[in-house]
């Protein structure tokens, strides 16, 4: 941590905000200081989100105190938020993909001369930011046009841009692969170095010990403490964000494995006739890892075998028998399902009640002469709610208000009532707590218990080596190899294939 000052940038102090039937932030207490990342962690739903949208003016605070560069704050608005030095920088960025990055860079506040935007100023002082923070962007080029790293980039500064000495980062990292998650950290120790103050909210626990100094803990809209990071051990933190220990983060039980339940025998296709070409099994009651890095081809070869992306090559069997996948309707019938990486856009249709999400695959079993038996469909839907824990306040709930981790959920018991043969997680994890993810992990061990034969896609090493049996590395576009689970396997191990 670069050398900081007494005052902090940033105080707050029992914060508190209440929506209509819901104490959202009870009593939020922390610190930000000059030079510090400082690390906002728990549960979905332990206040995170709202904090920040009182720190950024979206929420007025209902009670505490919130004090800016030493002086008592009240912001109204995101604007006065960024007048004041205050950025955030969301998972979603706020972007226009048209327009070119120099024209992000100064929307809203363009540099003119004599009434005319003054492109070639614009252009050099764009130049003279990406100096500043190493790397080479071209002013010019669109936004569209660059990786998801360089975008991020471009989002970093704008808000130095800005003048803000207060960064706010909401799950940076989720979309960038192992080595741009390398170089933002780079980037952000820099920072750091210069004086400023980042908030960095992450789900991923290795990157709060790898990057912050400090770290928050948000339990049902309470402040549990903060500490030096270097105080605390893995499990520790969890216990804090949980209120309980955890027996084991990954509580991977051995199945009976049986005969394969799927097959793929040289399949090819995507968005281009060479983009994959593989071959493997999943067994009935084996969890199989695919860990790539991001864009080695993990999803394009699930959309394949799920009918989401056309097969032009190559044959897909389920037990034995070769089946014709030519959409996800054919996968279904076929005992196919697959739960994508972005569930909100893909896997629900976040304004319909729960109730109805769940039953989308399977109308016809509550269906006669075209009634919809919904009292049959509501008790259906009630029994997985009992069974796998759906945290919901009735199942007219729209899935858009649900938690990551009750949304997932939520999908996988649609499948479950589909009774489906092999079930295809792609990310099972991706924005969810860590309380969250141990129920999610205990699920896929009850889905392989009863036979499910499960490929597991993720791009976090320790939750492939924590529940996998088995792991398949993929690398630009194929498998690269084959690896049996086991104590001695390690995450180099892993990692040498994804990269060779």
């Amino acid at each position: 941590m670069a050398e900081s000052t007494d005052q902090p940038l940033l105080a707050v102090r029992g914060a508190r905000k209440e929506f209509p039937g819901v104490l959202a932030l009870a009593d939020a207490s922390f610190d930000l200081r000059p030079g510090e990342v400082h690390a906002l962690v728990g549960e979905n739903g332990a206040g995170k989100s709202t904090l920040i949208k009182l720190l950024t003016g979206v929420h007025p605070s209902d009670g505490g105190n919130i004090e800016l560069f030493g002086e008592p704050s009240t912001v109204t608005s995101p604007i006065e938020a960024q007048r004041l030095g205050l950025a955030t920088i969301y998972q979603e960025f706020t972007l226009v993909p048209g327009m070119t990055v120099r024209e992000n860079l100064w929307l809203g506040r363009e540099h003119t001369t004599r009434g005319f935007t003054s492109a070639p100023w614009e252009r050099r002082s764009a130049a003279a930011l990406f100096e500043r923070l190493g790397v080479k962007i071209d002013p010019d080029s669109t936004v569209r046009s660059l990786p998801v790293s360089h975008q991020q980039l471009v989002e970093i500064g704008r808000a130095l841009l800005s003048d803000a000495r207060i960064l706010i980062m909401d799950e940076p990292t989720a979309s960038l692969s192992p080595h741009e998650v390398t170089q933002l950290f780079a980037i952000l120790r820099d920072l750091r170095e210069q004086g400023l103050g980042i908030l960095f909210i992450s789900h991923r626990l290795e990157e709060v010990f790898a990057l912050a100094d400090r770290v928050t803990v948000l339990r049902d809209g309470n402040s549990v403490g903060s500490w030096p990071t270097s105080d605390l051990t893995r499990e520790q933190l969890i216990e804090h964000m949980v209120g309980r220990p955890l027996d084991q983060e990954f509580p991977k039980v051995a199945a009976e494995i049986g005969e394969a339940a799927l097959e793929v025998r040289q399949l090819r296709g995507g968005h281009s006739p060479t983009e994959v070409g593989n071959s493997f099994t999943v067994r009935a009651g084996e969890v199989v890892g695919l860990f790539g890095l991001v864009g080695s081809g993990r999803t394009e070869l699930a959309r394949l075998i799920a009918g989401a992306d056309r097969i032009q090559n190559g044959e897909v069997r389920v037990d034995g028998e070769a089946v014709q996948i030519r959409s996800p309707r054919d996968a279904i019938r076929a005992g196919i399902c697959l739960l994508s990486e972005d569930r909100k856009a893909e896997g629900l249709v976040l304004n319909l009640p729960s109730v109805q999400n769940f039953a989308l695959p399977s109308l016809s079993k509550w269906s006669r002469s075209g009634w919809l038996n919904e009292k049959a469909e509501r008790a259906a839907f009630l029994k997985f709610v009992d069974a796998i824990h759906i945290r919901i306040s009735d199942p007219e709930q729209p899935a858009g208000h649900l938690s990551g981790g009750n949304q997932q959920k939520l999908l996988i018991a649609r499948w479950l009532e589909v009774d489906t043969r092999v079930i295809l997680f792609d990310e099972p994890t991706r924005g969810i707590d860590v309380g969250a993810k141990a129920e999610i992990y205990q699920l896929i061990n009850e889905l392989a218990a009863r036979g499910k034969a499960i490929l597991m896609i993720s791009s976090e090493l320790p939750e492939v080596l924590g529940m996998a049996d088995r792991i398949l590395v993929m690398h630009e576009g194929r498998i690269s190899g084959q690896l049996m689970n086991n104590e001695a396997l390690s995450q180099q191990d892993v990692m040498q294939l994804a990269v060779a």
